[in-house]
């Protein structure tokens, strides 16, 4: 069997320093090595610098799905920052559906040999690859092995800080790769959302993630809908997510979410905020 470890970064592979938390090269790939049994071949691309996940974004996917075409016949291993490791995990998941890549997703909330986290989740990651008999992509986190596609960071101290949101079975996507001169974001719906702030923003986007109420509702405001209806009308494409953590959108539910549907938002449905906007990123149609 052939392993890739793609090391991009994050907590795991740091090491103290005078202003604190700082990566350190060569970690991470120890640790691994370590843990494989004999006859597997480990080959190792480690990101130069090494990236913190707060500025991981398209370019950083794109660098990482070439290198997984460029290794057909290898089972991958990505660790990674825990901060953005729920978009780079749909990301994944998405751009590589309907293929055979087998690819799982590592980090942790503190670094190798302080506690035995880190350790952990790299040890049950190994393991996991070791197993020809899946598909997809995953991830190995505080003892769980969880499909990487509806991650949701939800514990920003606590080990076990990752939960899995099932996602609808994904379509392939039109490209593989993601733009990054494509402009998308995420607004919120709040309270006393100001209008003429959420049409200045929809202005500047070709596409845009809206976290709605609840299963599906919004203010009754004329000037909010109006800017959903014109920002929709120039060809803006906005999905419709839910603000709670699990259940999803259900059109019909409330009559306070009837005005919604009927700016041309999308239902996004179950999808987590981070799935809907590597949705939009890919160009993936409307389901």
């Amino acid at each position: 069997m052939n392993i890739l470890l793609i090391h991009t970064g994050g907590t795991i592979g740091m090491v103290p320093g005078p202003d604190g938390l700082t990566p350190e090269k060569g970690r991470v790939e120890a640790a691994v090595a370590g843990m494989l049994p004999d006859g597997v071949r480990l080959t190792t691309h480690v990101f130069d610098p090494l990236v913190d996940s707060s500025d991981v974004g398209p370019t950083d996917w794109n660098t990482i799905l070439d290198l997984i075409d460029a290794h057909p016949d290898h089972s991958v291993l990505v660790t990674h920052g825990t901060d953005t490791m729920s978009y780079t995990g749909a990301a994944l998941a998405q751009a590589l559906a309907g293929t055979e890549a087998r690819v799982m997703l590592c980090g942790a909330m503190a670094p190798l040999g302080a506690g035995e986290g880190a350790r952990a989740n790299l040890n049950l990651a190994v393991v996991t690859l070791l197993d020809p008999r899946w598909r997809g992509v995953k991830c190995a986190f505080a003892s769980r092995v969880m499909e990487a596609g509806g991650l949701v960071k939800h514990d920003t101290i606590g080990d076990d800080s990752f939960r899995a949101v099932p996602q609808d079975p994904l379509p392939p996507p039109p490209t593989r790769r993601f733009d990054p001169g494509r402009r998308v974001t995420m607004l919120v719906l709040t309270p006393g959302l100001p209008a003429e702030s959420l049409a200045a923003a929809l202005k500047t986007l070709d596409a845009a993630v809206l976290r709605v109420f609840g299963s599906g509702t919004v203010m009754n405001d004329p000037a909010v809908l109006a800017a959903l209806v014109d920002a929709a009308a120039r060809g803006v494409r906005i999905r419709a997510v839910s603000q709670c953590e699990a259940g999803g959108l259900v059109p019909g539910s409330y009559a306070a979410g009837a005005p919604l549907w009927n700016t041309g938002v999308e239902n996004g449905g179950r999808e987590t905020p981070e799935a809907a906007l590597v949705r939009l990123w890919l160009g993936t149609p409307h389901a």
